[in-house]
């Protein structure tokens, strides 16, 4: 094909793309590969024409478009979880605090309903579990339910269980957020019972040390999860000034912002009882090691840093 051919051939799309630009990320990466096609095609048989010229110019603003776009894209992820998402969370500090403080009173409610009654423990946890607790007490493996299968496929399962948990927490919103406070409420009672079987034997003590080095995260996503779902809960049972369609628009938005906030928790929390939990018997100072950098990080990223961060601005 003669070079005027060409240019006749393709002058049209040409300056379409070059008046008209796409700012989509992948028609933008359409254009730039139909002109790198063009380009190695007029260099191979027009090479040192003003036409090379031209194609490469106009590639070469579409690589660096793209380059720019994913730049921005990595600036708008660090922006969201180290400006945007701590300041939603400290917008809705009250809701984490009301979350917290029912999930501690039921955890006591379990404990000492617990204390009173003995069967209360095999009707929370069920018969077969308890059965198999204290087969392992009595073997000297109190904690032995934490190091079966494999750490992988454990993990693995405990993180979708974990982010099915926070997405029930946070769809409870829908409906009043009584899923939701009915789901804390549950888990609360099923902690304080839990805790209670051990105490009962002696071992309250190795059980917090062995079993919050998981639970000191995965307890507070629980907590985190169910805010989400108050947050949409209140938005549209409590608008205030707003409509009652802006105001769901807007929990719903902010509980979803939320509730991602869990995921990477989640994902820890389930590494810790998937790999490490199973190690029982490692030494005291490492477990309060664990367990003070999991508090640490909670408590800092979502109450003591958007505090932080709302004075500032």
């Amino acid at each position: 094909m003669r070079e005027a051919q060409f240019i006749k051939k393709n002058k049209d799309r040409w300056q379409e793309m070059q008046n008209n630009p796409s700012n989509h990320p992948d028609e933008t990466a359409n254009e730039f590969i139909q002109l790198v096609e063009d380009l190695g095609y007029s260099k191979t048989f027009y090479p040192s024409t003003g036409v090379v010229k031209y194609l490469n110019t106009e590639a070469t603003k579409r690589y660096l478009h793209i380059y720019v776009n994913q730049k921005h894209s990595w600036k708008r992820v660090v922006r969201f979880f180290k400006t945007d998402l701590p300041l939603i969370v400290g917008k809705h500090h009250s809701m984490l605090l009301i979350s917290f403080i029912l999930f501690l009173l039921f955890v006591l409610i379990g404990f000492f309903s617990a204390k009173g009654d003995e069967s209360f423990v095999r009707m929370i946890l069920g018969d077969s579990y308890v059965n198999m607790t204290e087969r392992n007490i009595e073997s000297g493996r109190p904690f032995g339910v934490y190091d079966q299968g494999n750490e992988l496929v454990s993990f693995l399962e405990l993180f979708m269980n974990n982010v099915s948990v926070g997405l029930r927490a946070f769809g409870g919103g829908l409906l009043l957020g009584i899923p939701t406070i009915f789901m804390v409420v549950y888990n609360g009672i099923m902690v304080g019972a839990f805790e209670y079987m051990f105490y009962s034997k002696g071992l309250m003590a190795d059980s917090l040390l062995t079993i919050m080095i998981h639970g000191t995260i995965e307890l507070s996503t629980l907590v985190v999860a169910a805010t989400s779902g108050l947050v949409l809960a209140k938005s549209w049972l409590f608008p205030g000034t707003l409509s009652r369609k802006q105001a769901f628009k807007t929990g719903a938005k902010e509980g979803v912002i939320i509730a991602m906030a869990n995921f990477p928790m989640l994902c820890i929390a389930a590494f810790f009882e998937g790999f490490v939990t199973r190690h029982a018997g490692m030494p005291i100072w490492l477990k309060l090691l664990i367990i003070g950098a999991s508090l640490t990080l909670m408590l800092g990223y979502f109450v003591v840093y958007p505090i932080i961060l709302r004075r500032r601005k």
